[in-house]
């Protein structure tokens, strides 16, 4: 096979790690890895901080008299990060390597902070910037304080007239964002946000929007705070008419609103502008047209260990812009890479294991948080109406998924890595089903012959290829986005032999990847190809089971037709449209038990109906990691709903010396 060398070694080994278990996060108990208000932290432990610590390199500052000192730097309440091996060490650059700005997932993921977020497997909702927050029993009105003290980068305190700046002059601007974003409206209608005092905003809903906080964890970009101090020198409302025309003229731009969000609410604007005050650990401080981009510490960020010290512990993080992926693979074996998953795939875990007393690395293996790396979509939307009416009898779907070989896949292609399962949720998440993950994935050609005869699909042409009703040969395309994901050819391949062994003729189509997701929203494919991935915390981020991803194909115009409240698309009918009714009831529940009974319901449908289909899942991401780089966990779940690696803490990363 192409995907991967052989390394029967390591396949015991690979195995075991795919037994560990989920997370279950506990106010009763510190954990490591995870977060506390110091406050609480105290309470917890009895332990009391007496003294606050800082790097060297920001004493200097102060000893200078640059820089106020670190008491005055944190806020009344700092968050505590408890480290996953040790209280670290001060120092040291982390050396990564990204592919340009194209690539700003890699840097934000390291840095972002949320007004809340998730604990490290996505299971409970953790202070961060807010220290606290209240929520109505209707769930329409959110009240959040955020810490007392916490400052921006640049020393400026963080209030609410921050969020109000970020609210009332961005979110509320038609040039800046003419669609709210959905996480931020309730019934289709935008949230009202209101400054209750200098650290208190309310969120108000008209109808109720119980998924709100998950959602805050989720989402990406600038949320609820821009330094408004900094940024109304670029804002309309705010700046002197002829200096910022001056300042959109020089900066290439036409309209001020192309400024501002260039230089302020981008969620790439402090990659592109090293001036933006922020609230992240590291700050950048070159362009991103740099060959080395530089982030170092923030001396005002607000988090600490349980000793007191400020994070983070290391000083700077040098991002090496390179061409490709292989060459940050090539990097990575060769010692120049301190620690990195993205750009780091499974079809090279042989070379990098291979490689690790060369390069003084180790290899960690963290799960990935993908139902199915392979999750097959029979168009629901498919265009031939003769081939839509087979793609919609499940039967049909259910023999094509037990006609499939996973486990000849699972050993040959993945050469016994992860597990042979059904297109469905991971082991150890919210909504995990082992009945699902089990059914229709028995490998039956037997049986699969036997559903295919029953549904009319009885005859054969002179090759031995099924017939359809209306006489043509049963021939079928797969359409997958090609040099995305290295085992998918393989797979596919070996899928085309099973479905053709029980009389389905199947040809295998790769497409440039914008082909592909054009292709795919108008519904001219018959079936698609993409992972079943985002299974961490999926109720804040279910796009996979109400197909209304771009790349996902199972019912593209279905879920157009649901994402546009029925302006566009195609309306369902039957158990899809149950599927947006019961998601229309979800988000709309404020009571949590009764809220998860209704999302079962849509687990229940997919169980039911296999609209897809998968093969193998619960693969490991392998982490390249230094061997003096340390309080890097091991087994944690990588997904972008946990906004994977920021739920490994990389605050509290360091270098042991």
């Amino acid at each position: 096979m192409r995907f991967l060398r052989t390394f029967l070694v390591l396949v015991l080994a690979l195995s075991l790690l795919m037994s560990t278990s989920s997370l279950v996060f506990s106010q009763e108990k510190i954990i490591p890895g995870e977060y506390y208000n110091l406050s609480d932290y105290e309470k917890l432990t009895g332990k009391k901080v007496s003294k606050f610590n800082e790097a060297p390199m920001l004493a200097e500052l102060v000893k200078q008299g640059k820089l106020p000192s670190v008491e005055q730097r944190l806020p009344k309440n700092p968050l505590v990060v408890t480290p996953v091996e040790e209280i670290g060490q001060y120092g040291g650059t982390w050396r990564r390597a990204w592919l340009g700005l194209s690539d700003q997932w890699g840097p934000n993921k390291i840095c972002h902070e949320h007004l809340v977020m998730f604990d490290k497997g996505g299971t409970k909702v953790l202070p961060n910037i807010a220290e606290s927050w209240k929520v109505s029993r209707d769930a329409k009105v959110y009240t959040f304080k955020i810490r007392e003290g916490l400052k921006w980068s640049d020393g400026t305190p963080l209030t609410t007239d921050d969020v109000m700046f970020w609210y009332e002059d961005v979110v509320m601007n038609k040039d800046l964002t003419p669609t709210v974003a959905t996480w931020l409206t309730a019934g289709g209608k935008p949230c009202k946000i209101e400054k209750v005092d200098t650290y208190t905003f309310r969120v108000s809903f008209e109808q109720p929007n119980p998924l709100f906080l998950i959602n805050i964890c989720k989402s990406g970009g600038n949320q609820f705070f821009l330094p408004k101090h900094y940024g109304k020198q670029f804002h309309i409302k705010y700046a002197p008419k002829e200096e910022l025309e001056k300042k959109v003229k020089d900066a290439g731009f036409q309209f001020w609103y192309q400024l501002f969000d260039a230089k302020v609410s981008n969620s790439n604007a402090w990659l592109q502008n090293p001036e933006l005050p922020v609230l992240q650990p590291w700050r950048n401080t070159t362009l991103p047209t740099a060959t080395t981009m530089i982030f170092e510490r923030n001396p005002y960020y607000w988090k600490i260990d349980p000793a007191g010290n400020q994070l983070p512990y290391i000083d700077r993080i040098a991002h090496t812009l390179v061409e490709n992926r292989e060459v940050i693979t090539m990097k990575a074996v060769s010692g120049e890479i301190d620690m990195q998953t993205r750009h780091i795939s499974l079809p090279d875990y042989t070379l990098l294991m291979e490689n690790r007393a060369k390069g003084n690395y180790r290899v960690l293996n963290w799960k990935q948080g993908v139902g199915s790396d392979v999750m097959i979509c029979l168009n629901q939307n498919v265009k031939d109406p003769v081939l839509r009416k087979i793609f919609e009898d499940r039967r049909f779907r259910q023999a094509l998924s037990i006609a499939i070989n996973r486990d000849e896949i699972w050993k040959l292609v993945y050469l016994g890595m992860g597990k042979p399962r059904q297109c469905s949720l991971i082991s150890g998440v919210a909504f995990y089903d082992p009945e699902w993950e089990k059914m229709w994935a028995e490998y039956d050609p037997k049986k699969a012959n036997e559903l295919l005869d029953k549904i009319g699909l009885n005859k054969r042409d002179r090759d031995g290829f099924r017939l359809r009703p209306d006489g043509k040969t049963l021939a079928l395309t797969i359409t997958f986005p090609s040099g995305i994901f290295g085992a998918w050819s393989d797979v596919l391949e070996m899928v085309k032999k099973y479905w053709e062994a029980v009389g389905v003729k199947v040809a295998i189509q790769p497409v440039e990847r914008s082909l592909y997701v054009t292709r795919c929203n108008a519904g001219d494919l018959e079936i698609g190809v993409w992972n079943f991935d985002r299974n961490a915390a999926v109720m804040s981020d279910p796009g996979r089971l109400l197909g209304t991803v771009t790349d996902g194909p199972w019912a593209p115009l279905y879920g157009q037709w649901y994402s546009t409240g029925g302006k566009g698309g195609e309306e369902p009918k039957g158990d899809i449209k149950k599927i947006y009714e019961f998601w229309d009831k979800t988000k709309a529940t404020a009571d949590e038990k009764q809220r998860d009974r209704f999302f079962k319901e849509i687990i229940n449908l997919h169980k039911r109906n296999i609209w897809m289909i998968g093969i193998v899942g619960e693969l490991p991401q392998p982490v390249v990691v230094k061997n003096n780089f340390r309080n890097v966990p091991d087994g944690i779940i990588w997904d972008d709903t946990l906004r994977s690696p920021k739920n490994a803490r990389p605050e509290q990363f360091f270098f042991k010396q």
